[in-house]
C-alpha cells in the first residue's frame, strides 16, 4: 500500500506522477491531496472509476491532519510514502515513519539558482527566464529564485529583466492576455512582503514591483525584481515561492559555484553560457538533482525528477520513478 501526499500548486500532474507509477508497479494507493485543492483529486478519482479501475485500488481521503495524515503514517499496511511538499513537512514525515520503517520518496522545497556568465546570450536568457520565473506567480518548486549574474553583464541583465517584468499583465487567469495570476492565499502574500522588506533592509534595491497590487482585490503581488541582494537575505537563502527575482553579481566561476552550493536546497539549478568546457565543469559542480544549461525544460515523463540535500530523496518519472514503488529480490535456486 502506498500513501501519496500532494501539494496544491500543480494539483493534477502531482497526483498523476504518484498514482500512475504506483499502479504500474502493482500497488494500491491512498491519496491525500492538499486541502487547498481537493476538487482536482476528486475529478481524477471519478475518471479512474469511469475507466473501470476496481474499487479499493486507488482511494482518497480529505480532512485534517489528525483524521488523515496520522492514520496513514502510523499504519503498518502502508509500506511506501510519497510526498510533494515543504522541507519541514518532509522532515516531520521522516520522523513519524521511523516506527514502521516505510520507504520514502520526497520532492521538497527548492531555491533554484540561475547563473548567467558573461558569454551567455543575454537576450535568450531573459526571454526564457522572465516567463519561467513568474509562471504560476512564482509558486513553482523548480523556478529560478536567485540569479547570479557576472559583473560585466549585470547591468544589461537587470535592466532587461526589470523591463520585461514591469510589462507583465497581472490578473484573473481566464481574462484574455493575463500572464500572471495571484498568490494562493493571505499567508503567502504576507510571506512575500516579509521577504521583500528583509531584502530592502539589508541593502537590496527594488528595481520594479515590491508591493501588493492595490487596485486588484485578492492576493495579487507585483512581479518584483530586486538587485544587489546580499547572500544572507531571505530572498537568496530561502525559497521565496512567489514573484520575486533576487539578483546578485559574481566575478568568477569558482566563486559563484561555491556561493550557489552553500544552500541546503538542491532541487534544480540553471546556468547560461556558450562555453562547452564551462558547461561540463558547471553541470558537474552544481549540487542539484537536476541541472538545466541554457534551458528550463527539466520535467518530462521519461526522465527522473527530484532533488537532493534538503530538497528531497528519490525520483519521479523515468525508469527511476517506478523503481521507487518496487522491492528488489534476489532468488538463488540450487538443484
Amino acid at each position: 500500500m502506498v500513501a501519496a501526499f500532494t501539494a496544491w500548486n500543480f494539483p493534477v500532474v502531482l497526483i498523476a506522477r504518484k498514482v500512475a507509477p504506483a499502479l504500474a508497479a502493482g500497488c494500491c494507493v491512498v491519496l491525500r491531496p492538499s486541502s487547498e485543492v481537493p476538487g482536482s483529486a476528486m475529478i481524477i478519482m471519478e475518471c479512474l472509476q469511469k475507466a473501470g479501475l476496481p474499487a479499493g485500488v486507488v482511494n482518497m481521503v480529505v480532512g485534517g491532519t489528525e483524521q488523515t495524515y496520522k492514520p496513514l503514517i502510523n499504519s503498518a499496511a502502508v509500506k511506501k510514502v510519497t510526498l510533494t511538499g515543504s522541507t519541514a513537512i518532509g522532515q516531520q514525515m521522516i520522523r513519524d515513519s521511523a516506527a514502521t520503517i516505510k520507504r520514502l520518496s520526497m520532492e521538497l522545497g527548492g531555491n533554484a539558482p540561475m547563473i548567467v556568465f558573461d558569454d551567455a546570450d543575454i537576450e535568450k536568457a531573459l526571454d526564457l527566464a522572465v516567463p519561467t520565473k513568474f509562471a504560476n506567480c512564482g509558486q513553482v518548486c523548480v523556478t529560478p529564485d536567485r540569479f547570479y549574474v557576472q559583473e560585466s553583464v549585470s547591468a544589461a541583465f537587470i535592466e532587461g529583466f526589470a523591463r520585461r517584468a514591469a510589462n507583465i499583465k497581472v490578473g484573473y487567469g481566464q481574462d484574455e492576455g493575463t500572464e500572471m495570476g495571484p498568490l494562493i492565499n493571505t499567508r503567502r502574500l504576507e510571506a512575500i512582503e516579509k521577504i521583500v522588506e528583509d531584502a530592502r533592509q539589508k541593502g537590496g534595491r527594488i528595481v520594479t514591483g515590491g508591493q501588493r497590487i492595490q487596485d486588484k482585490p485578492g492576493f495579487y503581488f507585483a512581479p518584483t525584481v530586486i538587485a544587489d541582494v546580499p547572500d544572507d537575505a531571505l530572498a537568496l537563502c530561502e525559497e521565496n515561492f512567489g514573484p520575486i527575482a533576487a539578483i546578485t553579481t559574481f566575478s568568477d566561476e569558482s566563486e559563484v559555484i561555491e556561493r550557489v552550493n552553500r544552500s541546503e536546497f538542491a532541487l534544480s539549478a540553471y546556468a547560461f553560457t556558450r562555453d562547452a568546457a564551462r558547461i561540463r565543469r558547471v553541470s558537474a559542480a552544481l549540487q542539484a538533482g537536476m541541472v538545466g544549461i541554457n534551458s528550463f525544460a527539466l520535467a518530462a515523463a521519461e526522465v527522473p525528477f527530484g532533488g537532493i540535500k534538503a530538497s528531497g530523496m528519490g525520483s519521479e518519472g523515468g525508469s527511476e520513478g517506478i523503481l521507487e514503488y518496487m522491492n528488489v529480490k534476489l532468488t538463488q535456486v540450487v538443484l
